[in-house]
Parts: structure tokens; C-alpha cells; sequence
């Protein structure tokens, strides 16, 4: 029977402020950053090109977290599994209910009289905290790299996108160790945060569009058979092959 633990390593006011601040701060300066500096347009309805490219990124970043949290509220509501330390939260033991290995107990009797935790303990799938710090984390991982131009430092960019991944995979194994969720429920609330991140930058969100539109041309169009590098090739070929043997050398 698993301790219910009255303080958590990462608390819900935490999480969310957190993700939400951090996230939704970078793709601010971001945005700002791209239209003062580097004079994008918009075909928005909204002229001041701050406010057009603010609610594109920042309301589909907003949107994303509405979708996860919805999700995750139908399944807890939906599939009731119980919390490692519901037993503890309910104030009943193995013992009092006369458990024996293989049978499954119909109905429990809670001694506790806090009902608003024992409601709270039937929603143990899936993790709202994986999932919410992997859309959070992995979607600013995703708007760096589509944003973040710099090519001072080739490692800082994957190097600050592993630890923003890390953060997100740590929120979730502290849910493992708090008794708040089992290891199951941690790894789907991984997938479905990354799903939605993904989702929503690539499909939703037009950062990448934006992206593709800025390449060089030199990555857009490879280089033709009359380039420079070609001729440079052509010219060291040796005479034989350039001019080939006139019909008086070769009559014997």
C-alpha cells in the first residue's frame, strides 16, 4: 500500500504557470524579434503585424494546450482507474477488505471523509502533468527549431531542445514517485502530449510554413549542370576526351 503524500515535487500551479510562461514568453520575444528585425508580412485581416503574428503562434500554442487538457479530462473522468495510493487516501487496507491474490474487489467503502480526494484518486489515467509538460516542452522545441536562425553555436540549439525534452520526461517520473500515477499512465500521457505537439506545430501552428518560405535559394534549387562546379570538372578532363581523334589519325 503506497503513502499518500500531501506535497508534491512539481505542484499543478507550478506546472502550469511554468509551461505556460515559459512557452508562451520565447514564442512572444520570438515573434516580436521576427518582425522588427527581420520585416515579415502577414496577409492577416489585422494590420499591426505584432498582433497578426502573436495570435498565430501564441493562439495556436493556447489551442494545443486546450486540446491536451481535454483529452486528458475525458480519460480520467471516463476510464476512473485508480491512483497508487488510493487505498491510503481512503483509509481501508488489504487486510479490512480480506483481498486474496487473483480476484478483483467489486466495491470499497471509504473511511475517509474528504470525498473530494477519494474523487481525485479515481483519475489516475492518464498523467495530466506528462502529458501537459511534453506539449509544452516539445512545442518550444519545435518553435526553435523552426525559429531559431543562429548559426554562431551548431550545438546550443539541440542541446537547449534535449533539456526542454528533459524537463518534460522529468515532471513525469516525479508523478511515479509522488504515488500520484502509475508507469503506464506516465508513458501515455508522453505519447499524447508529444502527438498533440507535433500535431499542432506542424498542422495547426504556420511556424514551419514561415520556415520553409525563408530558405535560401541555394537549398531550394540545386545546382544545374552549367554551374561553376561543373565546369571545373569539365575543364580537367583530359584532351583525349575533349577532342576526339580526327578521321586522318585514325586511317592507317
Amino acid at each position: 500500500m503506497y503513502p499518500y503524500l500531501h506535497r508534491e515535487a512539481i505542484p499543478d500551479q507550478l506546472l502550469i504557470t511554468g509551461g505556460i510562461i515559459i512557452t508562451g514568453l520565447t514564442i512572444a520575444l520570438g515573434e516580436c524579434y521576427r518582425v522588427h528585425y527581420r520585416g515579415v508580412s502577414s496577409k492577416a485581416f489585422v494590420r499591426n503585424l505584432y498582433v497578426s503574428c502573436l495570435y498565430k503562434e501564441l493562439g495556436s500554442f493556447l489551442f494545443g494546450c486546450c486540446v491536451g487538457q481535454s483529452l486528458t479530462n475525458m480519460a480520467k473522468l471516463s476510464v476512473g482507474r485508480l491512483r497508487p495510493h488510493f487505498l491510503s487516501v481512503c483509509g481501508v487496507s488489504y487486510a479490512s477488505l480480506n483481498c486474496t491474490p487473483g480476484t478483483y474487489v467489486s466495491t470499497v467503502t471509504c473511511r475517509q471523509t474528504d470525498h473530494r480526494l477519494e474523487e481525485e484518486a479515481r483519475k489516475s489515467f492518464f498523467s495530466g502533468h506528462a502529458s501537459f509538460a511534453m506539449y509544452t516542452m516539445l512545442y518550444l522545441a519545435f518553435y526553435l527549431q523552426a525559429r531559431w536562425c543562429w548559426r554562431g553555436a551548431r550545438l546550443l540549439r539541440p542541446l537547449v531542445q534535449f533539456f526542454l525534452v528533459l524537463l518534460a520526461v522529468y515532471t513525469g517520473l516525479t508523478r511515479i514517485s509522488d504515488y500520484r500515477h502509475h508507469p503506464s499512465d506516465v508513458i501515455t500521457g508522453y505519447i499524447q502530449g508529444a502527438l498533440t505537439a507535433y500535431w499542432v506545430a506542424f498542422h495547426v501552428s504556420s511556424m514551419f510554413k514561415d520556415y520553409n518560405s525563408t530558405l535560401s535559394p541555394s537549398l531550394d534549387n540545386p545546382p544545374s549542370p552549367s554551374s561553376s562546379m561543373f565546369k571545373d570538372y569539365s575543364s580537367t578532363l583530359s584532351p583525349s576526351l575533349d577532342n576526339p581523334l580526327s578521321p586522318r589519325l585514325l586511317h592507317v
